[in-house]
Parts: C-alpha cells; sequence; structure tokens
C-alpha cells in the first residue's frame, strides 16, 4: 500500500486493476455463455438470451478498453488513485435495497426512488434535472420495455400502488 496525493492509502502497482478486469472480463462471459442456452431471439422479437448476450459483450468489449487504456498509461499514474469505500457500499447497498423491493413496489417506483438517490444525494444533481433523469430512467424505460419490446417488468404487488397501475 502507498499513501496517495490526499493521503489515503492506494493499492500499489496495477494488481489490483487487472484483477478487477479479469473478474468483469469473467462475468461478461459467464453472461454471454448463459444467454446462449436461452435463446438470442424468437418468434416474437429478442429472446430471453438476447440483452444478457449484448450485456456480456458490451462488458467484455470495455474490458478491453480499460486494458488498453491501463496499458498507455505510465506506471506511476495508477498509484495516485484511491477508492472512495463510502461510495461503493452506498451503490452496493442501494442495490440489494432496490433488488429487495422490485417484487413489492414494482420497476417503476423502485428504479425512481433508487435514481433520486444516486442522483439526487449522492450526486448532487439539480432536483428538477434528477427527477426528469428518473422518470426517463423508470416510467420511460418501463414503458420502452413492455409496450414496444413486450418484455414484462415487475410490477407492485402491494394493493394501493398496484391498483392504480404500478
Amino acid at each position: 500500500m502507498s499513501n496517495d496525493a490526499t493521503g489515503r492509502q492506494s493499492p500499489a502497482g496495477r494488481w489490483p486493476i487487472l484483477i478487477g478486469q479479469a473478474v468483469i472480463a469473467l462475468v461478461g462471459l459467464y453472461a454471454l455463455l448463459g444467454s446462449l442456452g436461452l435463446g438470442l431471439w424468437s418468434d416474437l422479437g429478442p429472446g430471453a438470451g438476447f440483452f444478457p448476450a449484448v450485456l456480456g459483450i458490451f462488458l467484455m468489449v470495455l474490458v478491453v478498453l480499460w486494458f488498453l487504456q491501463e496499458r498507455a498509461r505510465p506506471t506511476g499514474e495508477a498509484a495516485g488513485e484511491s477508492f472512495d469505500r463510502a461510495q461503493i457500499a452506498a451503490v452496493i447497498l442501494s442495490m440489494v435495497i432496490l433488488a429487495a423491493a422490485l417484487p413489492f413496489l414494482g420497476f417503476q417506483l423502485s428504479v425512481f426512488a433508487f435514481l433520486m438517490y444516486h442522483l439526487g444525494f449522492r450526486a448532487r444533481i439539480k432536483w428538477v434535472r434528477a427527477v426528469v433523469i428518473s422518470l426517463c430512467g423508470s416510467v420511460g424505460v418501463f414503458y420502452l420495455f413492455t409496450t414496444v419490446l413486450h418484455i414484462s417488468l415487475p410490477v407492485a404487488t402491494v394493493p394501493p400502488l398496484s391498483m392504480i397501475g404500478l
């Protein structure tokens, strides 16, 4: 471990970055291989494996680009990076809460709250912009998937929310 300019300790060398790249590449490969068994296309449109395959390929391409970018960076520059553990913990915890809330609150309300938390509180984006982005990311994506792509997303099971169509 070495100290960076802010006095925080950061991992020495490039090994943590290479390990992170390998883990993400393996996740992408797992998603791609797992999606092939689900079928990429059906008579009605994209099959169950289409989006996982696209995301797996996308992850692997991004890892290759990240690897090339890290190779182009001088050796001493990587040591200046530090990890914000509070940010990492906030993202992981909020994703766990999102996964737990989806079956009860549905996609629209859960993702709206998730995005508002990260945009409004964590990133401190102006509220009007955060609300617009959160609405597009929750309600807009919900209708894109359900209406255009005919892919069902979770809806609310809590009676007052399910009665109003959330």
